[in-house]
């Protein structure tokens, strides 16, 4: 079970995180959906240890993310599967040695790493593949790689980051089937951040929205469709009280002085 607990992050002067409390039971698919900068990939980055926090806790199957040092952080990242929006696979090397990465960083041996990486590789529809470069594949294939090579460790926790957002309807379709039957065989909780709702009425089952850094809200998935509260109304751009534009840093201020002398209500928001 994760449990985040009052966590603020931010960078420089620029608040990402506030307050930030949510729980994700085991075997859970869990969405955290919202627009660009309000935060999501950043809390991903938190949870699995690439960005720390400057307070408030992370409880992670009762170990305190904020307690261990590097070393202890390393070894509890076996735990987590990480797959991103770009695949994030290495060109020069063949399919088999981008999955068997993690494993030859933790000196397993030959004969273990060729049987994982065939099995991975059988299991997620690639067995053809091992030997060609990751600019012969197509982008749902590449991604099919990215989630052999997250779950070569093994691990509890499969975090996705917009993984898919770089690929067509129909790719898109195929991993989510994927994650779901991998989900169903392994029992393992998947983190999916992501801006597509279709995604998240897809293959989550419980879901929380973003906004300027905070959670609005939480819950089940199904309920929130169905009841539609204000905050998925926005996301939606459903809400006509609100018109939401994006702006060049150079033009904020003029807009500001704008918005003000009209008397306007408005909301900035930004973030990483």
């Amino acid at each position: 079970m994760i449990e985040i607990l009052n966590v603020n992050k931010s960078f420089k002067n620029t608040d990402v995180l506030t307050d930030v409390n949510l729980t994700i039971q085991d075997n859970e698919v869990f969405g955290l959906v919202g627009p660009s900068g309000v935060g999501k990939s950043t809390l991903l980055n938190c949870l699995i240890g690439l960005e720390k926090y400057q307070s408030g806790s992370i409880c992670i199957d009762g170990v305190r993310l904020e307690e261990l040092n590097e070393l202890k952080i390393r070894k509890f990242r076996k735990n987590m599967g990480m797959i991103f929006q770009n695949f994030s696979l290495i060109g020069r090397k063949d399919i088999f040695h981008n999955i068997s990465l993690p494993m030859e960083c933790w000196n397993y041996s030959k004969t273990d790493i060729k049987n994982r990486v065939e099995e991975l590789a059988e299991l997620i529809g690639i067995q053809d593949k091992l030997k060609n470069r990751p600019s012969e594949l197509s982008g749902g294939q590449k991604q099919r790689v990215a989630i052999a090579r997250a779950l070569t460790m093994n691990p509890r926790y499969l975090l996705c980051d917009e993984c898919t957002s770089s690929l067509d309807p129909k790719s898109t379709s195929s991993i989510l089937e994927l994650l779901k039957s991998l989900q169903e065989q392994f029992q393992i909780t998947i983190i999916v951040v992501t801006h597509e709702m279709a995604v998240v009425q897809n293959l989550c089952n419980k879901m929380a929205i973003l906004e300027s850094g905070k959670v609005s809200l939480s819950g089940d998935v199904q309920e929130i469709f169905k009841e539609k509260p204000e905050q998925l109304r926005t996301l939606l751009g459903e809400d006509e009280r609100m018109v939401s534009i994006t702006l060049d840093v150079a033009e904020l201020a003029k807009v500001k002085e704008y918005l003000d002398t009209q008397g306007t209500n408005y909301k900035i928001t930004g973030g990483y």
